[in-house]
């Protein structure tokens, strides 16, 4: 093989791979073989079981009816008994104590005793034999006998039963099983065939509608057989993924618009400006148009920023330090600049709380909420802070409209302005919310809109305390806090 060459991967050249379907076919063909061969092997076990004991339950019965025969009656009536309930395939013979045959079923066993066993009165014996070389005959025989008493007399009832019978029975069983399983084989494998078969077509036409749908036909959806099975449950799946896919472009693709949109404006303001002032020769121009422009550049670069957090918090990429925050300190620092921007009146009541978290971008969620607090205040802010078991409740009222129901979870999304008519300057590029959820979520916490006692718009934010600690020993910070836990700062 040349250098800079890899060898092909993947099945080679000619190699055959089964399908689905061959593979189920072949795998059910396979097990039903084993489950016959062993069935039938049980079968056959069984069977000879119950017809050697049907066989030797049958020969005792026969030597006992002999018995019973020669109680009541003499020799020559038991004689007559035996002659007259003879049958193929058996031979009944009454032994004296010496040997001797006293009578017989059958003329060709009446010189020379079947069996050499002798058992005492009442008790039975059994053997098996492969041939009665006293008549000749070289079949499987079964011999039962039974040891009796009349009066003084003392006998031996013998009963041979031909074990051919057996025999035929069993191989006529295994011969019919072994014709059968062919037949049973070949309906198990065209059963199967065909049901994969039917199933894998509807597979097949839920995988070539998924595969006509791409970036330009995302509303595709596949068809749902009404069978109220896997199939059914998987092209319910298959539609669910691709509304979930048509959300998440048509949510993307509004994102990159609204982000256009919104860069948009300080880049045209930005472009405007230069070139403007590069067609002043003098440079009084750019000295009255640098403010302006430097605001411009600082927008954009905010925005940027925003959409940057935005980004790694939808990804799951935005990371925050997990370190003691004092919360009443940040939100004091973000009110303290409020208060010196805002015509409106805030009141505060804090409890100090310390948890877990990123200081900065706790900051960042404290300044957005004020911040969109401010923008629709009347004239009065409310904010408060304290705890309830093992959380810590952030409240911030204002004394503006509350938001509706419908829009209390869309405005949460990018670039949602519930006042239409609010200018983009004046009202923010709708992101703050977005961004301060995002954040809030990241610190295992939770932030929704609601309303305030007197009807008036509430955000609450509920964050997680830490896991309580050995108490330490008080510090002046720590007597500091506690001295302000009393009254609140406000």
């Amino acid at each position: 093989m040349a250098l800079g060459k890899r060898a092909p991967s993947g099945p080679a050249r000619g190699e055959i791979r089964w399908g689905v379907r061959k593979r189920s076919t072949a795998v059910a063909v396979g097990v039903v073989a084993v489950a016959l061969l062993l069935g039938g092997l049980v079968l056959l076990v069984l069977l000879q079981a119950s017809l050697a004991r049907s066989s030797d339950a049958a020969a005792q019965q026969k030597a006992l009816d002999v018995i019973a025969e020669m109680e009541d009656m003499d020799i020559e009536d038991g004689r007559a008994y035996i002659v007259d309930t003879a049958h193929a395939g058996q031979f009944v013979q009454v032994l004296d104590a010496e040997g001797y045959v006293l009578a017989s079923s059958d003329p060709e066993v009446a010189n020379a005793p079947l069996s050499a066993q002798r058992p005492s009165p009442g008790q039975t014996m059994t053997q098996d034999v492969s041939s009665l070389p006293s008549i000749g005959d070289t079949d499987d025989y079964h011999i039962v006998t039974v040891g009796a008493r009349t009066g003084t007399l003392s006998y031996t009832v013998v009963v041979a039963q031909a074990s051919q019978i057996q025999a035929d029975t069993i191989s006529t069983v295994a011969w019919f099983m072994l014709g059968a399983t062919p037949l049973l084989l070949g309906t198990v494998a065209v059963s199967v065939w065909l049901l994969v078969g039917r199933s894998l077509r509807q597979v097949e036409r839920i995988r070539g509608q998924v595969a006509r749908i791409n970036a330009e036909r995302l509303d595709g959806r596949v068809d749902v057989p009404p069978t109220n099975d896997e199939i059914h449950a998987l092209a319910l799946t298959m539609n669910t993924m691709l509304d979930r896919l048509q959300a998440s472009d048509t949510e993307q693709r509004r994102f990159v618009s609204d982000a256009s949109h919104e860069l948009r404006s300080p880049l045209a303001t930005l472009r405007a400006g230069i070139e403007i002032a590069a067609a002043d020769p003098t440079g009084a121009m750019w000295l009255q148009m640098k403010d302006v422009l430097s605001e411009e550049t600082a927008r954009m670069s905010f925005l940027v920023e925003d959409l940057l957090t935005l980004a790694k918090a939808n990804d799951g990429g935005l990371r925050v330090e997990q370190k003691d925050v004092d919360l009443d300190d940040v939100l004091d620092q973000e009110i303290r600049r409020l208060r010196s921007t805002s015509r409106n009146q805030i009141s505060v009541e804090l409890v100090p709380t310390r948890i877990r978290g990123d200081a900065r971008r706790l900051a960042q969620v404290l300044r957005n909420v004020l911040d969109n607090a401010d923008r629709h205040a009347l004239s009065r802010i409310a904010v408060d802070l304290h705890t309830a078991g093992d959380r810590v409740i952030l409240t911030v009222d204002n004394d503006g409209d509350p938001i509706p129901e419908a829009d209390r979870e869309r405005i949460f999304e990018r670039f949602v302005r519930l006042d239409g008519s609010r200018s983009r300057e004046g009202g923010g590029s709708g992101l703050g919310l977005a961004i301060a959820a995002g954040i809030v979520a990241a610190h295992h916490g939770s932030i929704r809109p609601t309303d305030g006692p007197a009807g008036h718009c509430r955000f609450e934010i509920t964050l997680p305390l830490p896991e309580p600690v050995e108490p330490a020993d008080v510090t002046p910070r720590d007597s500091r806090r506690h001295g302000v836990q009393g009254s609140g700062r406000r």
